[in-house]
């Protein structure tokens, strides 16, 4: 094809392309960024031709040109994407948790008081346990937590496909627990509450049995690693389900579906930080608290050390705005 033609079929598309670019320059943004890389493979194809068939090297060289500004905006606007995602991890989640410490307060006492206080409750009067947990449940949660006989309590490492498959359990339990405290705070926060509640009082009640019935060494060294996140990010599910509820109780001057829909916003952006904190959970439960190999010292020390980053990261991260330039 003669260089001519090549050029009149395809100088409208090279024309488009680069008012596109000079938008993403001078803006940032462009009403039509979305074929953005379609478009920009396109002109790589295009200099791909112009440099195999031998045109002139004014084509060439504007061609290019037009390729490493392409280059340029595609990979800026990824990098910014890792940038936001980075951000949000290290900044913007801790301090939005700060933000809404009123429901993460009010959340956290519901299920961390039901939890401790039950966990005693039990502890004390033993038979309690069968008030909410089944005598088959309370019979099966006792032998795999035996010390002897138990599947926590094996001298055998698991495999590492095994590792991998409880991981991927444990991802899809934790966020079905996690998302059914958050969704059900659109029944006006009653939801949220309840299972608060409900989660604290079944696990107090499992803590607590064990810990009678002599088991409490091998459930504590097997929970104090992954709890920190776990139970974190129960109470941060709960908080944002509560703040939903609270939009629809009190919304203000707005009406009802305005203020539910500002409320879900930053609700949403709790989950987000929510499923990374059960994500990292799962990680822990599956690959570290399930090991045999290292004391059950090492693994409180390790736990503890888990609980003061957990709450080191919610109070302190992000405080420092950077200035901007």
């Amino acid at each position: 094809m003669k260089q001519s033609l090549f050029e009149s079929r395809h100088k409208a598309e090279w024309e488009r392309f680069s008012g596109l670019l000079d938008q993403l320059e001078r803006d940032g943004k462009a009403a039509n960024a979305g074929s953005f890389p379609k478009d920009y493979r396109r002109l790589c194809h295009h200099l791909a031709l112009a440099r195999e068939r031998g045109y002139s090297s004014f084509l060439i060289d504007s061609l290019q040109q037009q390729v490493l500004r392409g280059h340029q905006q595609l990979y800026r606007h990824r990098s910014r994407l890792g940038a936001s995602v980075l951000a949000f991890i290290l900044a913007d989640f801790p301090r939005l948790v700060r933000e809404q410490w009123r429901f993460v307060l009010a959340a956290s006492l519901m299920f961390f008081v039901s939890l401790g206080g039950f966990a005693l409750l039990v502890y004390l009067y033993p038979n309690l346990v069968y008030n909410l947990i089944p005598a088959e449940q309370v019979s099966e949660m006792q032998s795999m937590y035996d010390p002897v006989a138990g599947h926590l309590g094996r001298t055998v490492e698991r495999a590492a496909s095994e590792d991998w498959a409880m991981f991927g359990y444990y991802i899809m339990h934790n966020i079905g627990i996690a998302f059914q405290t958050f969704a059900s705070g659109l029944l006006f926060g009653l939801g949220s509450v309840f299972f608060l509640i409900y989660n604290g009082l079944m696990i107090g009640a499992v803590a607590g049995h064990l810990t009678y019935v002599g088991y409490g060494q091998t459930f504590w060294s097997f929970v104090i690693g992954h709890g920190a996140f776990e139970l974190s990010a129960i109470a941060l599910a709960g908080a944002a389900g509560l703040k939903l509820g609270w939009a629809l109780i009190a919304p203000g001057r707005l009406p009802r579906a305005e203020a539910l829909q500002l409320a879900a916003r930053k609700s949403v952006l709790l989950i987000c930080g929510v499923m990374l904190f059960l994500l990292i959970a799962a990680f822990i439960e599956a690959y570290w608290s399930s090991m045999t190999g290292p004391s059950h010292q090492t693994k409180y020390l390790v736990g503890a050390a888990l609980w003061l980053l957990v709450v080191v990261y919610l109070v302190f991260a992000g405080r420092r705005r950077h200035a901007p330039e």
